[in-house]
């Protein structure tokens, strides 16, 4: 067995003894749901000193999953539990959760929100289909060159691609700000704040997982692999993740609906996912 193979092995350990402990205590999973919910938008109680998952809301010019809604807000709320579980990183929660009491409180900022200065880490889903406004790229600029991150997820093909670099680089000028590989296995920092990520795996939807039993989504034209693509600031820190060609958050929100499909992806995903966070409040 490789030395990743049982990395993996090992966080599916974790995960499952922490599903166990979670039923005695009153954070649960969320276990898949279809149809959507409205934004829940910060409040006077959130940021109060822990850990709040943050998501943008953006337009979309067309889409390829649900836009900036795409896995919310069972990805959010089950990647902030993990959080608390795996690490020792405090989540926010919030006491108007799900029945059985308080769940994380993840919520949804717009980038004229005065409240996206208080994430010191936001996602991008469906990053590929947004389209900023004037106002947008201006604030977006302010919130990263002034110690923001940004991780943009879940977006597929060469016209994604395109589209988000055109987008990003209204915010971060290509002529300042570079973008840099560092698909693991690059050694970059970020790759080993918690867990050793030495490759990223290819991940689907658990729809097209179930329909096709691929890890390609159709939207991946060629089929290229999984890709982080990176933009820093003068002095190197990480502003913008873009981890292109995988479904990163898609394992955190199904994790609890299927047991082939928790087992095959999610370990990987949150070990991806904790290192970027970890990386983003650290840096």
């Amino acid at each position: 067995m490789t030395r990743q193979r049982r990395l993996t092995w090992a966080i599916a350990g974790a995960l499952a003894l922490v599903c166990l402990a979670a039923s005695a205590h009153a954070q649960r999973i969320w276990a898949g749901g279809y149809g959507r919910m409205p934004p829940r938008f910060a409040t006077e109680q959130s940021f109060s000193g822990g850990f709040n998952f943050c998501r943008l809301m953006f337009a979309s010019d067309h889409r390829q999953k649900q836009g900036w809604s795409t896995d919310y807000p069972g990805a959010d709320i089950n990647f902030s539990i993990r959080v608390s579980e795996l690490t020792k990183i405090t989540v926010t929660m919030r006491d108007e959760g799900a029945e059985g009491g308080p769940e994380p409180d993840a919520v949804v900022v717009r980038a004229t929100d005065d409240a996206l200065f208080k994430c010191p880490f936001i996602l991008m889903e469906d990053a590929g289909t947004a389209r900023f406004s004037a106002i947008e790229v201006e604030r977006l600029h302010d919130y990263l060159v002034k110690g923001g991150f940004l991780l943009a997820s879940d977006y597929h093909g060469s016209y994604g691609r395109e589209q988000f670099d055109e987008e990003i680089g209204r915010v971060l000028p290509r002529s300042l700000y570079p973008i840099v590989d560092i698909t693991p296995p690059h050694p970059h920092a970020i790759w080993s704040t918690m867990f050793p990520v030495k490759m990223l795996p290819q991940m689907a939807s658990i729809n097209t997982w179930r329909r096709t039993g691929d890890t390609i989504e159709r939207w991946n034209e060629d089929g290229s692999p999984p890709s982080a693509r990176a933009i820093a600031d003068e002095q190197g820190r990480i502003m913008v993740l873009m981890v292109h060609n995988t479904d990163l958050p898609d394992p955190w929100e199904r994790e609890g609906e299927d047991k082939d499909y928790f087992y095959r992806f999610s370990p990987d995903a949150y070990a991806a996912g904790i290192d970027i966070l970890i990386y983003a409040m650290t840096h």
